[in-house]
């Protein structure tokens, strides 16, 4: 772990503290809902043991509160994790060789785990940002789900604190920088106007799933300057 975190520069071991602080506070709006929705103190900090994914607990949280059915919350967080299948593909080289850590890099295998990685160049530095920031990232959003689980009988209104919008801003501002990029602005902008056209329709999680329409916006329109460079 030592070698790891001598790997990381200051600027990026920053970066990665930012987002377990964000993520630590949505923990605890996600381990205070769960709770004050009728979940035993036991059941939210064991969700995130085990399952380690934030919107599909929140799903799953959602839609058991709302009388929906356990099977519809479970394939429904299997349908928002599916993005995984192709993050494997991509990073699968950061895990090594050895079973234990292949086992352990998947299950610390979230959206900004896999961000940090695919942003770093050289290799060594793309294993050191995806384990510190999973390894960071499970302890902050375990620590969060735990203190928010007990303070779940306490708080009445959740969403008052404005803990959920913490998490997203923080990795609003990580973003920001790369829109500078004219080729990467149309797949975002494809994919924010289908998230919020569909975020009235269908539950949490999908839209984002939806979103991911604008990469293959993107990739269509950067062919003809490939094929154009060809020639």
């Amino acid at each position: 772990m030592r070698s790891i975190w001598r790997t990381l520069d200051r600027e990026l071991t920053r970066d990665i503290a930012l987002v377990c602080v964000a993520d630590g506070l949505v923990g605890v709006s996600y381990g205070a809902i769960a709770v004050s929705s009728g979940f035993p103190l036991w059941a939210p900090m064991l969700m995130s043991l085990l399952v380690f994914a934030g919107a599909s607990q929140f799903m799953l949280v959602g839609i058991i509160a709302g009388g929906g059915n356990p099977l519809a919350a479970v394939v429904a967080g299997l349908l928002v994790n599916a993005r995984h299948l192709p993050f494997g593909f991509a990073i699968g080289d950061v895990f090594g060789s050895k079973w234990a850590a292949r086992i352990a890099g998947s299950h610390l295998m979230i959206d900004e785990s896999v961000a940090f990685a695919l942003a770093q160049r050289d290799s060594g530095r793309r294993r050191a940002a995806y384990w510190a920031c999973g390894a960071g990232l499970f302890v902050s959003w375990n620590a969060g789900c735990l203190a928010g689980a007990f303070a779940g009988t306490a708080i009445s209104d959740t969403a008052a604190f404005g803990l959920d919008a913490a998490f997203p801003a923080v990795l609003l501002a990580l973003v920001l920088p790369s829109l500078r990029d004219r080729a990467t602005r149309l797949p975002v902008a494809v994919g924010v106007v289908v998230a919020l056209v569909a975020t009235p329709f269908l539950p949490a999680g999908l839209p984002v799933l939806l979103a991911l329409a604008g990469v293959l916006v993107g990739v269509v329109a950067k062919e003809p300057t490939t094929l154009e460079g060809a020639h």
